[in-house]
């Protein structure tokens, strides 16, 4: 999808002033079910709205136009997302996903495969070795997290993308973490986007909701077809919701980011801190491939407390403005322990493999005073005890 506008204008005004209607400044929202045909065997552009919604379409042409796609299909949650993009796949496919991936993610993965839908390989992205011998089977899909949730590990997708096509691979890139106001996937090679959009594209903590953008318009064609038959289309008033936070991504993301990399650093030098993961620090071993790829790093970080779960559960009871609670991407500033919260259906093994360790908390920063979080970071360490 050609663009003449800069992302940021894409975002605040795309579909804006163009009721016909009416002429209603934002576009309306359209909660009916069906649409009248205007004759026997003549329907209009629309006819029923699992299958498609003018609400639900103009999320999806904003959503193509950041990610530069050829198309997006807008669904129900980030796992439906996710789950469409597996869709494409049939019994004795193979589809190789990062070993420290989104804990249900993980867990999608893991149980379609245990109902023979598909093989999984997880893989450590980063090691080349390991991933080239992947790839060496031939897989259908090469699924991406960069930056990894919750370890904030970067790889670097054009250079995965032009492996993965190389053996006639589909290359799919979950986005969430930094959306097309940081990155764009397709642009580097991939040929599918994941979002989400309960997260930063929404950005209120009132929506879930999800979307995949795809590269080519036949593959996108196919995923708006299936997710009509499947029925896992968004609902039309989410859509509504998540385009009216789009429109303050940008401004949103900037100052998170911000915040988020005066906390990393503060974080970084704290004596009960003993390591931070963000890609913004010089100290980050992906911080290059992020510099290369990235318009910024990001809003999201993880770190490894003293004093183990005990550490842990101190450091969680006693913050003030932080709340201990799942999700990211919303104005307020939230705290996670992955161990028990997004990660735990993964099993203790799988998150040793994947360096996931019980003392490692994950922060998605908000948009409070940054000051104000210092704060409160600093008397919640300064209460529990690491001994």
């Amino acid at each position: 999808m050609n663009n003449d506008r800069r992302p940021e204008t894409i975002a605040a005004a795309d579909g804006i002033g163009q009721d016909v209607a009416f002429g209603a400044l934002a576009p309306p929202l359209y909660l009916t079910s069906s649409y009248r045909f205007t004759g026997f065997e003549n329907p209009g552009p629309y006819d029923y709205s699992r299958s498609c919604n003018p609400t639900r379409d103009q999320l999806a042409r904003t959503l193509a136009k950041l990610e530069h796609g050829a198309g997006a299909i807008v669904v129900s949650s980030g796992m439906a997302a996710i789950d469409l993009v597996l869709s494409l796949l049939e019994p004795g496919d193979r589809v190789v996903a990062p070993h420290d991936c989104y804990g249900g993610t993980f867990r999608l993965l893991k149980l379609r495969a245990e109902k023979r839908q598909f093989e999984v390989t997880f893989v450590d992205q980063g090691n080349e070795a390991a991933l080239d011998s992947a790839l060496a089977q031939r897989p259908k899909l090469l699924l991406i997290e960069t930056p990894s949730n919750p370890l904030m590990r970067v790889v670097d997708i054009s250079i995965l993308a032009a492996k993965a096509k190389a053996v006639g691979t589909k290359v799919a890139a979950d986005n969430t973490f930094l959306s097309p106001a940081l990155q764009q996937p397709i642009l580097l090679g991939a040929d599918f986007v994941i979002h989400s959009t309960t997260k930063y594209l929404n950005g209120h903590s009132d929506v879930i909701g999800g979307a995949v953008v795809a590269a080519d318009e036949a593959d996108a064609a196919a995923l708006l077809k299936w997710a009509g038959i499947t029925g896992v289309t968004g609902s039309p008033f989410d859509a509504y919701q998540t385009l009216r936070g789009l429109r303050s991504l940008f401004p949103r993301i900037e100052r998170q980011q911000r915040s988020a990399g005066l906390i990393a650093s503060f974080l970084e030098a704290h004596p009960c801190i003993e390591a931070v993961h963000y890609p913004g620090l010089a100290s980050h071993p992906g911080r290059a491939i992020a510099v290369k790829q990235q318009r910024g790093f990001g809003a999201m970080l993880s770190f490894e407390i003293a004093g183990g779960r005990d550490g842990v559960k101190h450091f969680a009871e006693s913050v003030r403005i932080f709340t201990l609670a799942e999700s990211l991407g919303g104005v307020e500033s939230l705290v996670a322990h992955p161990a028990t919260m997004t990660h735990a259906d993964m099993g203790s093994d799988a998150r040793r493999a994947a360096g996931i360790q019980d003392n490692l908390l994950r922060l998605s920063i908000g948009l409070e005073s940054e000051q104000d979080l210092i704060e409160d970071l600093t008397q919640a360490l300064d209460r529990a005890s690491f001994s």
